[in-house]
């Protein structure tokens, strides 16, 4: 109660109520075992729809890979029962079975009904492992309808049951049989002394989660993944029976024996710009912990921890960065203090190594974090014993220590690294280190030209290039951009165009070959600065094309050896620099003519001029009016390029929405595609050679403009 309602609220106490008399001990109430957890659900599972139900699985799916990370378990199995139910099979020691002194119950009723109960507070049974508050099985317990436990030690299998967490024994199958109440554990068929397991199997209560609440089976499977790259040499089976009616059960298999390398390169979604490094280490820090003692008493203690750090990381050609973080493999959505030293060590090691191999030049500003993550996938996993966590789901740790080690483990081994001397490495080192600083010039690029990104109030502050013959409509979706080759073509191309929605930028010969060049020189080149200024929307990874000023960029240049060798440059750039615009298939290459034939005596309805494209369309169109009998003068005109076009002509054929041709420019593959563009302008002489060499016999000359 709030002091404001405190105080509006005396007007309506009279007599012994504002003494107080009459609010007393017998008013407090004392949840006894489980009945919190049942009071409020939200504050252990998160949720009490589909993401709280899935929490409860992890919770008793994590129990089994703690027995794998420790070393007794191979194999686990996860069933999703027709009947709703779930269950949980390991290899691993199985629970004790035995009776805990303290308690006087088996080591199974004090996991599944004592809260902050379990193997891995004391450190003697788990060096590290994923459950760690002693709550996970216990609260699943609390939060089903029946919980049934099956326990392989010592030569006999030992069975118990629950409901909502109360031990009893059930009648008959399923979750609403009769139930009564009753302690301890039944020791049922024998089986082979060497045969040790936990089998759970629980139906979760819907008297607590929402009737729509259900597994997804993708995100088990994709968790499951995770989890069986982060454990190799572990088997995970994943068997989905609920669709038995429509379809056969699904079932999958997870086992990865290359571990978080493996799992970096699974994540990572571009083509690599070195190979997937490991770096790895550990570090001790001391921690004050209570400690309990012969006599039940709390002793603060400090203890010494080893914290272990395992990271796997690759840099990539693209922009977008993937980092995933694992706490004892236990996912870590949000980060927390392992990540944040990751990070800042990253940075901070790549600042250092580009200053001292003068990558970046004194008056350049540092590389930001941003910069350094630029294309990079990492898979970042740190391994110690009762780690803290930021509430029971687990998702930000907040051990203070692991920043520290993490940092100083990623410092010196990316160090080692970015300075090899090998030459394999130090040619990775180097293609890593000019990517990042690439990534630093074009953002600060990309900061300066922002005014540029905006339509026409970029026209009205003077900052679009002098060249541009822009269009009077503000209708982005109708308005196209021309590129034209050359000014003598441009002269031409402004008296045929439609200056309500067609611009013009015009560019001087050939523009720089950017599959070859860094950011930095392609930003310097006059030609290409100006194409991303006027198209307004940025470039790279900064590049959005909603702020594009152009529904249609067409490529307009002569129909030659070299209009298509300028054409092929201008694509180069737009596939690396502005994918998008081309993945949205808003780029296009206009189709000039290349012939013109003018008819004699044109009968009523035909036309005195027609168009060819290519000198077999030439030759066909003349035989064909040669067997028809159409007279034509000789003298046929051969197009050298736009700017022998007359204005009309141009807009007849070329330029005009309602008579031109033009081809969209796609990429249906990209990787593919990307392959091509570096075969034929990247910087390796000796495959491009070859290529040209063994194609030039099945070259199809119909596919090119000549």
């Amino acid at each position: 109660m709030t002091a404001e309602s405190t105080v509006s609220s005396t007007a309506l106490l009279t007599g012994a109520d504002r003494d107080g008399s009459n609010y007393t001990a017998r008013h407090l109430l004392v949840l006894e075992g489980l009945e919190a957890v049942r009071k409020r659900p939200g504050m252990y599972i998160g949720s009490t729809d589909s993401r709280g139900l899935m929490h409860c699985l992890w919770e008793i799916i994590d129990n089994s890979v703690d027995e794998a990370l420790a070393g007794y378990c191979d194999r686990i199995d996860v069933l999703l029962h027709q009947d709703g139910s779930v269950e949980v099979r390991d290899n691993g020691r199985g629970i004790p079975v035995d009776v805990e002194p303290k308690t006087g119950l088996s080591g199974i009723e004090v996991v599944m009904t004592k809260l902050h109960a379990g193997g891995k507070f004391g450190g003697g049974s788990y060096a590290a492992s994923g459950g760690l508050h002693g709550v996970g099985a216990s609260v699943v317990n609390a939060l089903s309808a029946r919980l049934d436990v099956e326990v392989d030690r010592g030569g006999r299998t030992h069975e118990i049951s629950f409901r909502r967490g109360v031990p009893g024994i059930f009648t008959e199958s399923g979750p609403d049989s009769p139930f009564e109440p009753a302690t301890g554990l039944r020791k049922t068929r024998k089986v082979p002394k060497t045969r040790l397991g936990t089998r759970i199997r629980y139906w979760a209560d819907r008297q607590i989660f929402l009737r729509d609440a259900r597994l997804s089976l993708e995100t088990l499977q994709a968790r499951v993944r995770q989890t069986a790259f982060l454990v190799p040499g572990l088997t995970i089976v994943v068997r989905d029976e609920r669709g038995i009616d429509e379809a056969e059960p699904t079932e999958e298999v997870f086992r990865y024996d290359g571990g978080i390398s493996e799992f970096c390169e699974y994540l990572a979604p571009d083509r690599a710009v070195c190979d997937t490094l490991r770096l790895t280490g550990q570090g001790t820090f001391k921690e004050t912990v209570p400690v309990l003692d012969d006599l039940g008493h709390m002793t603060p203690t400090e203890v010494t921890r080893e914290l272990g750090v395992d990271i796997a990381l690759r840099w990539g050609a693209g922009y977008e960065s993937t980092v995933r973080s694992f706490v004892n493999i236990i996912a870590t959505p949000k980060g927390g203090t392992h990540l944040a030293g990751f990070e800042r060590a990253v940075t901070r090691t790549m600042n250092e190594v580009l200053r001292s191999a003068k990558l970046l030049r004194v008056a350049e500003d540092d590389v930001v974090k941003d910069d350094a993550m630029e294309g990079l996938t990492a898979v970042v996993t740190v391994r110690l014993a009762e780690p803290q966590f930021e509430g029971q789901t687990k998702e930000v740790l907040g051990t203070s220590a692991a920043s520290r080690i993490v940092a100083n483990v990623v410092s010196k081994e990316l160090k080692a690294f970015l300075t090899s001397t090998k030459r394999d490495d130090r040619q990775q080192a180097r293609a890593v280190m000019e990517k990042v600083v690439a990534a630093s010039r074009t953002r600060i690029a990309a900061r300066q030209h922002k005014e540029a990104q905006r339509r026409k109030t970029a026209l009205e502050s003077s900052s679009l290039p002098a060249k541009l013959a822009d269009c009077r409509s503000d209708d982005v979706d109708r308005s196209e951009l021309f590129i034209v080759e050359g000014d003598s073509a441009l002269g031409t191309a402004k008296l045929a165009r439609n200056s309500e929605f067609q611009a013009l930028l015009p560019i001087r010969g050939k523009i720089l070959n950017v599959q070859k060049s860094s950011v930095s020189d392609m930003l310097k080149n006059a030609e290409c600065g100006a194409i991303i200024q006027v198209i307004g929307a940025g470039s790279g990874r900064t590049f959005d094309i909603d702020q594009a000023r152009y529904g249609k960029i067409i490529l307009l240049v002569d129909a030659d050896v070299d209009g298509a060798h300028i054409r092929c440059l201008l694509l180069t750039l737009f596939q690396r620099y502005m994918r998008p615009m081309v993945e949205a298939g808003r780029v296009f290459a206009a189709v000039p003519p290349l012939h013109r034939i003018e008819l004699s005596n044109p009968r009523r309805g035909q036309d005195r001029y027609l168009y060819t494209y290519s000198d077999n369309e030439l030759r066909s169109t003349l035989l064909e009016l040669q067997r028809r009998g159409t007279r034509y003068k000789d003298a046929i005109q051969r197009y050298k390029g736009l700017g022998e076009m007359d204005a009309d002509q141009l807009a007849e054929t070329t330029m005009d929405p309602r008579q031109r041709t033009l081809r969209r420019i796609n990429l249906g593959d990209l990787e593919a595609a990307e392959q091509v563009f570096d075969l034929l302008m990247g910087n390796e002489v000796a495959p491009r050679k070859e290529f040209i060499v063994s194609s030039a016999a099945t070259l199809d000359h119909s596919r090119i403009d000549t």
